[in-house]
């Protein structure tokens, strides 16, 4: 991981296309701002993590329910 130590209204950039910019900092939070091209998906970590397993659930169920419609097709 890389660590870099910025001041209100300073950036960074990533990949020629995406920037990533302090607004605010205040006691323990920092608001920062994200540019990125509307084909770059932007997410908070914790929505992510709950989409991943979202989909893997969704995944498995529908695996499951694969099986139990070949089944009945076959009659096994």
């Amino acid at each position: 991981m890389l660590a870099l130590s910025r001041k209100k209204d300073e950036s960074i950039i990533i990949n020629n296309n995406i920037e990533i910019t302090i607004l605010e900092v205040k006691g323990d939070q920092v608001k920062i701002g994200v540019k990125a091209p509307k084909s770059v998906p932007v997410y908070r970590k914790e929505i992510y993590v709950q989409m991943e397993e979202s989909n893997k659930e969704a995944a498995k169920s529908a695996s499951q329910d694969n099986v139990e419609i070949l089944k009945k097709l076959l009659d096994v």
